[in-house]
């Protein structure tokens, strides 16, 4: 907190109204509206935050359409993961110091100049982080640890398969399994995107179309399969992680980018010993101590420069459609970002 000030007062008094995206109706990315709203004030336990990035995920994109795990209940403000700096305390708030930059995950809200979340849902960021960088790490590089040790118990020297390696989870997977002594091998649609998954640590990089992939991937693992699969397109792609995977191996499956119905038949998870396990960031989030542990291990990564969250493309909020498009077209690699103060 700034010297002289009490838990309710503010580093500055925003304008009355500010700019938000509002969905009224469910649908394709243009139902997004940039509209005039009121400057939310922070309930007891909430702080405002000046909001500097907002981190945009496929599941943002599946809560607009109505396809999200959870209902969505519009009218409605999209934005689930944001950084940005602390402006207000609500009643009893402490711990918390107005001017300071912080991340959330706030499950909604974030498309706009201002959003208020509830001061437990903070997550603390180096401050040397940039504000983009800041809202490129929540979610992608919590759900690459969950993935990776929580849920996939990775080990060092294993072998685990990246998908979708360039985007905003691929290129936190790559560098946190990296970071933790893993072997990656690196699935993604372009010769472009395997440069960089490449330049991250990558060992074996893969066209996803590659007529001879499921071979090259168990070749690239020792010819016996892989035993951690980071699983993100789902759709007949399924079947491709089921046979690329090791005897006793692990496919997490974390999305569904393919929006396609995957078939598993069990007697083939038998034959293999193999488990599938589903990961879903906002459920493993009340597991206290699993959370903290993993707040804990990415800190230090993080404080050390060992992971670098990856900023993809940036958009202004009133190309917020631009910017749904793109990532649901895969025209983007690493996070993609909306600046509400541009």
């Amino acid at each position: 907190m700034l010297p002289g000030m009490t838990d309710s007062q503010t580093a500055a008094t925003p304008q009355a109204s500010m700019r938000a995206i509002r969905v009224e109706r469910l649908g394709p990315p243009d139902v997004m509206q940039l509209q005039d709203t009121p400057v939310p004030s922070p309930a007891p336990g909430e702080v405002r935050v000046r909001v500097e990035a907002v981190g945009i995920n496929f599941a943002d994109a599946l809560a607009v359409a109505g396809e999200y795990l959870t209902r969505t209940r519009v009218p409605y403000t999209p934005g689930m993961e944001f950084a940005g700096i602390v402006d207000a305390l609500g009643e009893g708030v402490q711990g918390v110091q107005v001017g300071t930059r912080v991340a959330a995950l706030g499950g909604s809200g974030a498309m706009a100049e201002y959003a208020t979340v509830p001061a437990a849902g903070l997550i603390p960021v180096p401050q040397t982080l940039s504000g983009a960088q800041a809202a490129a790490f929540p979610v992608s590089y919590f759900t690459a640890y969950h993935g990776l040790k929580t849920l996939g118990r990775g080990e060092a020297g294993e072998w685990v398969l990246v998908q979708a390696a360039a985007g905003a989870l691929g290129t936190a997977s790559i560098q946190l399994a990296k970071a933790l002594g893993m072997n990656v091998i690196a699935l993604a649609s372009t010769d472009e995107k395997l440069e960089i998954a490449r330049t991250l640590g990558a060992d074996v990089t893969i066209l996803q179309d590659d007529p001879d992939r499921v071979k090259k991937v168990r070749d690239a693992a020792g010819g016996k399969g892989v035993p951690l699969i980071l699983e993100v397109v789902g759709g007949k792609r399924f079947q491709e992680s089921l046979d690329m995977a090791a005897s006793r191996g692990r496919i997490i499956v974390i999305g569904n980018a393919s929006r396609e119905q995957a078939n598993l038949r069990p007697v083939e998870l038998m034959k293999r010993n193999l488990t599938v396990t589903g990961l879903w960031l906002t459920s493993l989030m009340s597991d206290v101590p699993a959370t903290a542990e993993a707040a804990r291990v990415l800190a230090e990564l993080v404080g050390s420069g060992k992971v670098i969250p990856q900023v993809g493309p940036t958009y202004a909020l009133d190309q917020s459609v631009q910017a749904f498009e793109d990532l649901l077209n895969r025209r983007t690699t690493g996070k993609v970002i909306i600046e509400p103060g541009r």
